[in-house]
């Protein structure tokens, strides 16, 4: 009771300071002074004789005192706050709204941290990012984060807008439809990028590795949630199922469970590859379901680091594993829950990784309800591997390192002039990277329009049925990169895919 009894005193100190300058503190004050006394009544205890008797009547120990001094010292620190708040609320040169001066100030807190996962939404906000767990939403369909300071994608989903754009894993967004988004809120660089399905976002990218700048129009579409997709190969003689999960959502655990028993029940698969390439994370508790199928309960499949240091080890109940051979393939859009998933397969599995190297995000975050629709989204943990690794802003190396063809990482072609003979730069550097990957020989890539790539050119635009001028114009440019995105698509071009099937079967 008496610790009840001081928070009130505390409170009533903070009033006495600020007055009624603070009206939205004053407000605050009140609330939290009228609810600790209501408890302090409700702790009163009446024993069978009728006598109103107080559980606690002692007067504070030295522990307590210091506790108290402790929080003096908080609050006045505090006061600093309500102190600047005071001043421009009444002081500046126009009126300010008071909530647009509370969620600065919760806003600043968090930037102070540095850290990109943890950041405050209001509740327009809150509501338009629980439609991508949920259900679906509109926009380009990319998950992305801040990197170094900039919006950048972390994966385009699946046979989304973005993806069909060309958009690839580490681009950085620099502007949308013109408009400078360095510096800005991730949440509300996303809310531009997000449209009606239909409308049309210029987004201009910084692709590590290329001087241009890229131009890159992204026509927005609803994004349905569909997070599970299976398939079979044959491979000599025997079966391989292939799971594919683009994302964590509500439903993947339930759909990636149906979809292993199918596999195991009605095709009797000899193996699986669990493809988590370009999946940028989701739901904490949907990927511990999924590894319940596969780590035993001899094994944790993941550890969690507290802020105090302190380490807990989650298990699964699963008393046996598979008794068929599983590879995982990863790349550098596997992010967060993904890559628990891969470190626990490969870590206390003993599974195979094929790939590239992962993202690197090695943290949990909790959206914390602030009472009024608005939630403080807030990193709470580290994740550490099953062997005790922090992968954060490392990733996780593949045990078979695989790189895909080179013209997997072709850039957009930006088309403002026609390229042609002897002309030089990145585009046709491209454009020849594009040629070479589907067929036509145009003798050299590194930028240079000789005469080679004219006649490559030449025999992309006869087998189109386009102009033959033997110049890269806007539609040419435009056919070879549908082309290039059919050919990305091709399982035939997937080197990743056939060395995880070789490695299943070996």
């Amino acid at each position: 009771m008496y610790m009840k009894g001081r928070n009130v005193a505390i409170l009533f100190f903070v009033a006495m300071l600020f007055g009624a300058g603070m009206a939205y503190a004053g407000t605050q004050i009140v609330e939290k002074a009228d609810s600790a006394d209501q408890e302090t009544e409700e702790n009163d205890q009446i024993d069978e004789d009728g006598d109103n008797r107080s559980q606690d009547n002692s007067q504070p120990s030295e522990e307590e005192k210091l506790e108290l001094i402790e929080d003096y010292r908080q609050m006045g620190a505090f006061s600093k706050v309500l102190q600047a708040y005071s001043i421009i609320q009444n002081n500046y040169v126009e009126d300010v709204k008071e909530e647009e001066l509370i969620e600065g100030a919760i806003q600043g807190m968090l930037d102070t941290l540095d850290d990109p996962y943890s950041v405050y939404m209001d509740k327009e906000t809150v509501e338009q990012f629980n439609d991508a767990i949920e259900s679906s939403f509109e926009g380009i369909g990319a998950e992305v984060s801040i990197v170094d300071g900039r919006v950048t994608i972390v994966a385009p989903i699946k046979d989304s807008p973005a993806e069909k754009a060309g958009l690839k894993p580490n681009d950085q967004i620099i502007e949308v439809d013109g408009e400078n988004i360095e510096g800005m809120d991730l949440y509300d660089a996303v809310l531009k990028i997000r449209g009606e399905k239909g409308t049309p976002v210029t987004l201009t990218i910084k692709r590590p590795g290329t001087e241009e700048l890229l131009e890159v129009e992204v026509i927005r579409d609803t994004i349905p949630i569909e997070t599970v997709y299976t398939s079979i190969k044959e491979v000599n003689g025997q079966t391989a199922g292939i799971i594919e999960i683009t994302s964590f959502s509500e439903n993947t655990a339930a759909d990636f469970s149906s979809a292993l028993k199918k596999l195991e029940e009605e095709e009797q698969i000899d193996g699986l590859v669990i493809d988590v390439r370009g999946n940028p994370g989701g739901l904490f508790t949907s990927v511990e379901n999924i590894l319940g199928h596969f780590i035993t309960k001899d094994d944790p499949y993941v550890q969690i680091e507290k802020r105090d240091g302190e380490k807990v080890p989650y298990y699964s109940d699963l008393n046996e594993g598979k008794d068929y051979p599983i590879a995982v393939l990863i790349d550098e859009g596997s992010a967060s829950a993904s890559e628990i998933l891969a470190a626990a397969m490969n870590e206390a599995g003993d599974y195979p990784l094929v790939g590239t190297k992962t993202f690197g995000k090695g943290t949990v975050q909790q959206a914390i309800p602030m009472g009024d629709g608005s939630d403080i989204k807030l990193t709470i943990y580290k994740w550490l591997t099953p062997e005790g690794n922090w992968i954060h802003e490392k990733g996780i190396e593949p045990t078979v390192p695989v790189e895909q063809p080179e013209f997997f990482y072709a850039n957009p072609i930006q088309v403002e002039e026609s390229l042609s003979s002897d002309m030089t730069g990145d585009q046709i550097a491209s454009a020849q990277l594009m040629l070479k990957g589907i067929g036509y020989d145009p003798g050299r890539t590194d930028g240079y329009f000789d005469d080679k790539t004219e006649q490559a050119v030449k025999a992309f635009q006869q087998d189109q049925g386009l102009q033959v001028t033997g110049q890269i114009d806007n539609r040419t440019a435009s056919v070879l990169e549908q082309q290039i995105v059919e050919a990305v698509r091709s399982e035939e071009n997937d080197r990743q895919l056939k060395k995880a099937l070789e490695v299943l079967f070996q």
